[in-house]
């Protein structure tokens, strides 16, 4: 997986605005758990979405880059910040909620590893707690393969976006930031970005024993379907089996 060791420092300013990520969490929350007091994310980088959730929640995140745990850290000094990976890691607590956003999921390159992380979402939910999480569907990715790089400018840096595909349903994102220096020099900074997409039936059936699905959408509210351009997923965690003494 893509840690983002040279990319730390500008990933939110290249990301932008997470407000409406914030605001489908905080719905999901408000018609699903509107008592949650706990909430962990999975892959939380800087920290941007726990931060929209900052003073109404115990937060806790999880991530693999050192340096996107700094810029959390400087964020959220309140928070629990934890350094690990997200299909493997074990921490000695359950929570209200867990999230995976902002296709976190699609960054892990085999759908064992997918499964790796349901399982410790499973072990780490409390009972009738929330999981949302979303992902970038076939068809995107696939529309992305032949479409032009994206290029955008910001503070006198320079980002570039490519998509082209591996194998599969595999995607590699090339993207490219040329720092621009205060001497008139250029600093290049280049990340190879693996994309795994899924067909959603599959993640739905691999879910079905152990969560009930409460919501699935598309970007604009409708039913999402491997065509849309991002599909959001709201479960609940069925209740333990308790096994007779």
């Amino acid at each position: 997986m893509t840690d983002y060791a040279s990319f730390a420092r500008f990933y939110d300013r290249v990301i932008g605005d997470r407000s409406e990520e914030i605001a489908r969490i905080q719905g999901y929350l408000d018609r699903y758990l509107p008592d949650a007091r706990s909430l962990l994310e999975l892959g939380c980088g800087t920290g941007a979405i726990l931060a929209g959730f900052a003073g109404k929640l115990a937060l806790t995140g999880v991530d693999k880059s050192p340096e996107m745990l700094a810029i959390a850290a400087e964020r959220l000094p309140a928070a629990e910040l934890v350094l690990a990976d997200m299909t493997s890691f074990r921490l000695e607590a359950r929570y209200d909620a867990v999230i995976c956003v902002f296709d976190t999921l699609n960054h892990l390159p085999s759908f064992d590893l997918w499964l790796a992380l349901f399982d410790r979402v499973h072990e780490h939910l409390a009972d009738g707690g929330l999981l949302a999480f979303d992902v970038n569907t076939t068809g995107r990715l696939r529309g992305l393969w032949g479409a032009a790089p994206y290029v955008d400018h910001f503070d006198g840096n320079t980002v570039v976006m490519q998509v082209r595909p591996a194998h599969g349903e595999t995607s590699i994102w090339t993207t490219t930031i040329i720092e621009g220096n205060a001497d008139g020099t250029h600093r290049r900074h280049s990340e190879r970005i693996i994309e795994l997409a899924v067909p959603l039936a599959r993640i739905r059936e691999v879910l079905s024993g152990r969560f009930e699905l409460l919501e699935a959408s598309g970007l604009h509210g409708e039913s999402a379907t491997d065509e849309s351009d991002r599909a959001f997923f709201a479960y609940r965690r069925r209740p333990r089996r308790v096994t007779p003494g």
